[in-house]
């Protein structure tokens, strides 16, 4: 036979023996549990203080392909440490021929960064000299590293095919403390991995290509370990049979050929049968034990209802499939919907101080209210953004119309850690967390942001919550016993917050939640009786063309009021060079009317004062003679920029004092002292950005004074007696006593001495009380 003959032979038997590709580690558990160890690999999280070094094997026995796999495992892990300068601190080497330090542990200080750098690491080639590299660990030690005072953790990701001696100098490393995990890649050589490993090896030794495997392997050893506890305490570790296999060259017999021999005795070439050996690769097993994390399924509590089967559906999702009845609802309860026009942004809180199992939950509560809420021809858009050092927006509104796709898109949202910066976000979120859309007014859908936190705000929340109201955005708040008091000054009213006891009680917060977003209540207390007087500034600090905003704001006020002499009276004041009453409050017995008199109101420029014009109301606007009615409450709102403000705390003390209200708006990115005082011990103050936005201070304003007047009066607050007389409370009326010289109901009546009391029907000194049922509100006013 031809020499090149019989190499063809043996090169074909060669390439044909070769096995099919076989996974290289098994763990022998059921389908659910392997779910479950999967599942659990995205739920760690590690935030102590430890040292973290990756050695990755650059070597050509590993090849390019597997190396991008070592970098993929080495960032997966990232995704799961707490990095900053304080807590995990993570370092990367690269080695063939020569060791290559890619960045010392002190190089940076955040996820984003170390992620980046491991990514952009490029594949160098050479011998495979794990001994080389380990030999420089042992002289230098960990570079950028806080020495033995963290522990240090060193991740050595290879194929275990060194071209040098690695078991004495990875003894000597783990004999100074630092713990190794051998992680293999490609078709790794197991004996040497083992050698690597710290003990007990079979926790130590893991295998890169099966990502998720190794990570909840590492992590579950960790744990284990104390080292950091990156799991939550209803997950647990246990022991798993496995089996490991490794790609090996084995040499078979195969027959005798005829083969032809010389011989130095003689020049013959003789012929002769030699032995012939092939070269096959085959798997060899190796039985071992692998400890993972396992944590409660989405299904372990049974969610579906009315005999639906569940179906585990990623990290933490599931889908019921339900009997006929129920037609795949979600849990199989009946459909709720939400058929109003809302863009709605879901703000979940991802920070360290929620823990990840909070964060679990929020994601769980948006998942089920969108599976519950939407449909095909639903008009709600959904996004949702997370936060805790910045607002990250992982689900743009809108962006997703097919409820599958919005879900598993939910699923993708991974749990960041860090501070709870939650006023941030909400400034964030108002600015840009619903795109670059610039309808407005009924074109517009509402806009709601939909806050979830179990943890206490690390920085100021009532600026950011008013920028965010003044963008015309509904928040509601939902959240644990613990935040509700937060969330109340976040969203500005207890009705607008969900709080929950339990974490189990949280689902059942999707039908108020429901209806709150489709239930528009119309602002204002339009059959509560009361007296309000508008107070503008309108000196040349405040200028014309805002003079014409506070115009325009006050009608729009208006028109949330049923005006008439039994309902709501108004009066304006201005103030500037002079103090004016534009109108009284019963000069305008008509809406028309006093929409009619604000746009006449005189602007009047030159140098105002607060505290004269308080006083002017007090003496000659909030008076019985001028049409203020005994038994109603009364109210002042003040609309400054803040100047000529400094004498007006004791006027307005003065007001309040009487039983009549002041609020103040002031306007301004900054708000004085001489505002504050102004403001009152309850702080009636709000704070307006800019004279253009106090239009999105509406609400706010007709919710203050509706609930001025629904407060308990005094009758004799202002007093209704005029002429020095005194007023008395008697029988739930009151009545005037008069001074010498003066008669009637309330004083009003000047007679002389010689008069009869017949003619003049005085009851000075001895005065009936004023009949009640001309002093109490008309039912239902």
């Amino acid at each position: 036979m031809p020499p090149f003959l019989l190499l063809e032979t043996v090169c074909i038997f060669l390439f044909s023996r070769v096995p099919p590709s076989l996974p290289l580690q098994e763990v022998h558990v059921s389908r659910e549990t392997i779910g479950k160890i999967s599942v659990a690999s995205k739920m760690m999280w590690c935030s102590a203080a430890v040292d973290i070094l990756f050695l990755l094997d650059g070597s050509n026995s590993v090849g390019k392909g597997s190396f991008e796999r070592s970098k993929h495992f080495a960032i997966t892990v990232c995704d799961a440490l707490d990095i900053s300068t304080e807590r995990v601190r993570v370092g990367a080497f690269q080695f063939s021929s020569t060791p290559h330090l890619e960045f010392p542990l002190d190089s940076f200080s955040t996820q984003q960064e170390v992620k980046a750098k491991i990514k952009g690491m490029v594949f160098k080639g050479g011998r495979t000299e794990t001994g080389l590299a380990l030999k420089y660990l042992l002289n230098r030690g960990f570079p950028g590293g806080r020495n033995a005072s963290v522990p240090q953790i060193l991740v050595i990701v290879t194929d275990g095919k060194s071209q040098g001696h690695v078991a004495l100098p990875a003894k000597q490393l783990k004999e100074k403390g630092v713990t190794v995990f051998a992680v293999g890649v490609r078709f790794p050589r197991w004996e040497e991995l083992h050698a690597l490993a710290s003990e007990p090896r079979e926790q130590h030794v893991l295998l890169a290509e099966q990502v998720e495997d190794a990570t909840n392997g590492l992590f579950s050893t960790l744990s284990n370990s104390a080292i950091c506890s990156s799991t939550t305490p209803d997950c647990r570790v246990e022991a798993h049979p496995c089996e490991r296999r490794t790609l090996e060259m084995v040499r078979e017999f195969a027959g005798n050929a005829p083969c032809w021999r010389g011989s130095r005795r003689t020049p013959a070439v003789l012929a002769a049968h030699c032995p012939f050996y092939s070269w096959k690769r085959v798997f060899l097993a190796h039985p071992a034990t692998c400890y993972r994390t396992t944590c409660p399924g989405p299904c372990d509590s049974q969610p579906c209802q009315n005999g639906g089967t569940c179906v585990p559906e990623g990290l933490d999702g599931y889908q019921c499939l339900c009997p006929l009845a129920f037609g795949g609802e979600a849990n199989c309860a009946p459909k709720l919907s939400l058929e109003c026009r809302v863009d709605l942004l879901f703000l979940l809180d991802s920070s360290a101080g929620t823990t990840l199992d909070g964060f679990l939950r929020a994601k769980a509560f948006v998942k089920q209210f969108v599976q519950a809420m939407l449909s095909e021809d639903s008009r709600a858009r959904v996004g949702v953004a997370t936060y805790s050092r910045e607002l990250l927006v992982a689900v743009p509104v809108g962006e997703y119309q097919d409820v599958p796709d919005l879900v598993r898109s939910l699923d993708g949202i991974p749990f960041r850690g860090g501070p709870t910066l939650m006023g941030s976000a909400l400034r964030q979120a108002a600015d840009r967390g619903f795109g670059s859309a610039t309808r407005t007014g009924q074109d517009r859908p509402r806009r709601v942001v939909v806050l979830l936190t179990e943890s206490r705000s690390e920085d100021e929340v009532a600026g950011p919550a008013r920028h965010a109201r003044a963008r015309e955005l509904l928040l509601l708040g939902v959240g644990s016993e613990a935040v509700q008091a937060e969330l109340e000054e976040i969203t500005g009213s207890p009705k607008h917050v969900m709080v929950y006891s339990d974490p189990q009680d949280l689902l059942n917060q999707i039908p108020e939640l429901q209806g709150k977003l489709c239930s528009r209540q119309r602002p204002g207390c339009r059959t509560q009786a009361l007296d309000l007087v508008f107070m503008l500034d309108t000196s040349a600090s405040v200028g014309p063309e805002n003079f014409a905003q506070m115009q325009s704001f006050v009608r729009s006020c208006a028109l949330q009021f049923e005006v008439n002499p039994d309902v709501t009276q108004v009066g304006l004041v201005v103030y500037g060079s002079q103090v004016q009453t534009a109108f009284g409050l019963d000069t305008k017995p008509t809406q028309a009317a006093l929409l009619r008199a604000i746009s006449q109101v005189p602007y009047l420029g030159g140098v105002g004062s607060a505290g004269t014009a308080l006083l002017h109301i007090y003496d000659k606007v909030m008076t019985v003679q001028r049409g203020a009615r005994p038994g109603v409450p009364k109210a002042v709102v003040v609309l400054t920029g803040g100047r000529g403000t400094e004498d007006a705390a004791v006027p307005a003390q003065k007001l309040r004092n009487n039983g009549i209200s002041v609020l103040v708006m002031g306007v301004g990115p900054v708000l004085s002292e001489g505002l504050r005082r102004l403001a009152g011990p309850r702080d009636s103050l709000i704070h307006v950005a800019a004279y253009t936005d106090l239009r999105y201070h509406q609400d706010m304003l007709i919710e203050w004074l509706c609930g001025e007047a629904k407060r308990p009066v005094n009758l004799c607050k202002p007093s209704p007696c005029v002429n020095e007389g005194s007023c008395v409370l008697q029988n739930g009326s009151y009545r005037c006593e008069c001074r010498d010289g003066w008669e009637g109901p309330h004083c009003e009546n000047r007679f002389l001495r010689g008069d009869a009391p017949e003619a003049r029907g005085s009851h000075a000194g001895g005065q009936q009380p004023y009949p009640s049922q001309q002093l109490q509100r008309r039912p239902g006013h």
